[in-house]
């Protein structure tokens, strides 16, 4: 089939750095092609893929752009001058391509990326029966579960990315965003108490990111502590195969979580707050632990040894892998074009 596929115009595809939607739309645009599927991606400028490029606003302009209603704007028409050459127009962005496409005869399929707040639920019920909605886990459905979905596809991730390693060494991982929805704050809290060195792989970026981690982190910090920048997929997937286990501490309900993941796929264990879908990632005692405060999760560390990194990279294996995704999406799809 042809299919459009939509990415936001913020950064390249794959990322260079932080983010999860780009890496998920990369390996989805490769996937369809695999599978001799007609793609073409509509990304920001720098983007490479096996898919036919297409970058309406010009090159990718970066984190701190996200939000230009203008270049937005710019991409969404862009991407959906001639819907009508295609059989079917998946979007990953928000209101304007969303408006744009609901408009045409083409089939839209819409993959919700983040939290569904009322505002957002209220819009997306007036498109009821001109999109179909795909969720990224159940529990990102709970505030919105009438809308018109076509299906739950988890994301996915390239396993070779991630090599296996079933040997450990004594320290523990936090990576993510400094927002304090992210949690670095328990981890450090969880990894004092624990007794174990802990190392930071934080992206501060944002006015709000630079303030949390200067009044909230660094007061917690004793000097055990190695704290990196944004680090690349390599250095990242090897510290994840190294650590005893990884630290999850969301403090608001995440719809996914591919941090989770890539841990797993690695054979580490994922030490989870029991918000958003990690419940549904982290199988609790098998492939990691789900805890409901710091203090548990320090206790939790202890035994992560009785964990099998086998068993982690099992389960990515059989429900988070971009193969997985690829053929999610292809089921979706294939509902939709049938009616």
């Amino acid at each position: 089939m042809k299919i459009a596929l939509i990415a936001p115009p913020w950064i390249a595809v794959p990322p260079p750095g932080y983010g999860g939607i780009e890496w998920v739309v990369a390996l989805l645009a490769d996937g369809l092609v695999d599978r001799g599927h007609d793609v073409t991606l509509f990304a920001a400028g720098g983007s490479v893929s096996k898919a036919r490029i297409v970058s309406p606003a010009g090159p990718a302009p970066g984190p701190l752009a996200i939000g230009d209603t203008l270049l937005e704007t710019v991409h969404a028409f862009g991407a959906l001058e001639h819907p009508e050459r295609f059989d079917l127009i998946h979007d990953h962005t928000s209101l304007v391509a969303l408006a744009m496409a609901a408009r045409g005869d083409t089939p839209v399929v819409h993959t919700i990326h983040g939290l569904i707040t009322e505002p957002y639920a209220n819009w997306y019920r007036s498109l009821t029966d001109r999109v179909h909605y795909v969720s990224i886990s159940d529990s990102q459905r709970a505030p919105a579960p009438d809308l018109s979905y076509a299906g739950r596809v988890y994301n996915g991730i390239h396993l070779a990315d991630y090599p296996f390693r079933a040997e450990k060494e004594d320290f523990l991982l936090f990576v993510g965003r400094a927002d304090p929805a992210k949690g670095a704050r328990e981890a450090v809290v969880a990894a004092k108490k624990a007794g174990l060195p802990l190392t930071l792989a934080v992206a501060i970026k944002k006015r709000e990111e630079r303030r949390y981690w200067k009044e909230q982190v660094v007061p917690e910090l004793t000097g055990d502590e190695t704290v990196l920048a944004e680090i690349p997929i390599e250095q990242k997937a090897d510290l994840m195969g190294r650590a005893r286990a990884v630290l999850f501490p969301i403090t608001w309900p995440e719809p996914f979580g591919l941090v989770m993941a890539e841990a797993n796929a690695c054979g580490t264990p994922v030490i989870a707050f029991p918000n958003g879908a990690a419940p549904e990632v982290i199988a609790d005692g098998v492939s990691g632990f789900i805890v409901p405060d710091a203090e548990r999760m320090a206790e939790a560390v202890t035994r992560a040894t009785e964990i099998d990194p086998n068993a982690c990279r099992v389960r990515v294996e059989e429900h988070f892998s971009a193969a997985r995704m690829v053929a999610g999406y292809e089921e979706v799809f294939d509902r939709v074009l049938a009616g």
